[in-house]
């Protein structure tokens, strides 16, 4: 790195049930921007509920790929948290990869922790910080924590929870097609249109580079919805009730497209038509599942 120079800072936001058994596209490119062979990289599996498992999935995927060095790191509680040895592990990596789950439990037990500082060092440093589904969610700094599925926007029918602060001025949603997360993700940007909305497919990836510079990996799409010039009655409307949002504007950007989310444009579109399929193995559901395929 020339002297005096930025180091690169990269984010890879992944939606969820990315391909862990195939081509593996999304982490590979999280173990490339890691450092390859010599990459360390931690492991925080702490919103899943099978934990083990997934220490053993993404241990042995990364491995595969070349990685010479994966640990973990799961505090159960805050105090945990402030654990200078789990610390030092962050403070190591080069990438830092969050797995899927509660994405509330990782509010609580890590953020404004000395383990969530060191995750904000760890990215301005130059370390890749990674998440899937849960994961993904924690990156922004108000996090969806909960909230109603569907198409229709609904007024007060998500939560939004304090999160990493990674991506500043960005609501994250994850699972987005598959679980038909539009109508809540609408409904939280037309109470805060100062924030652009950001739904990621599975097995799809938001990479951003430097805070602002978005890319697309993957077999789905990353939706962008800007309602800073919409119009909205979510001041005014009762509780459930459908809410209008008119005027905002929604980007589709598929595996090829860089977009500039500082100015909320199209930069550019490289055709991919990319052959990925989307592995079965969906978040802690089927990791067992994915486990077992991968000792083979």
């Amino acid at each position: 790195m020339p002297e005096n120079s930025e180091p690169r800072r990269s984010l890879l936001i992944i939606g969820g049930a990315e391909d862990k058994i195939g081509r593996v596209t999304i982490l590979r490119r999280f173990v490339r921007l890691a450092g390859g062979r010599k990459s360390n990289i931690v492991v925080i599996p702490t919103a899943s509920s099978l934990a083990s498992e997934v220490i053993e999935v993404y241990s042995t995927v990364f491995s595969r790929l070349g990685c010479p060095e994966v640990s973990s790191v799961d505090p159960q509680t805050r105090l945990e948290s402030s654990s200078p040895e789990l610390v030092e592990s962050i403070d190591n990596a080069t990438g830092v990869f969050i797995s899927g789950g509660n994405q509330l439990k990782l509010s609580q037990l890590i953020v404004g922790t000395p383990l969530g500082d060191a995750m904000l060092r760890a990215y301005e440093r130059g370390a890749v910080i990674a998440g899937t589904s849960a994961g993904a969610s924690i990156m922004s700094q108000f996090m969806i924590s909960m909230g109603e599925e569907g198409v229709t926007p609904r007024q007060r029918s998500s939560q939004l929870t304090q999160g990493l602060g990674l991506v500043p001025g960005v609501i994250i949603d994850q699972h987005f097609d598959q679980r038909s997360r539009y109508g809540r993700l609408l409904s939280l940007v037309a109470g805060s249109p100062s924030l652009l909305g950001m739904g990621i497919d599975e097995d799809t990836a938001a990479e951003i580079t430097n805070g602002h510079e978005l890319t697309i990996v993957g077999s789905g799409a990353v939706f962008i919805v800007d309602a800073r010039r919409a119009q909205t009655d979510a001041h005014e409307a009762r509780r459930d009730a459908p809410l209008l949002v008119t005027g905002a504007v929604v980007h589709s950007l598929p595996y090829g497209a860089t977009f500039d989310l500082a100015t909320a444009t199209l930069t550019d579109f490289v055709e991919q038509n990319a052959d990925v399929a989307v592995t079965a193995a969906k978040d802690q559901h089927d990791t067992a599942t994915a486990a077992a395929a991968l000792r083979h």
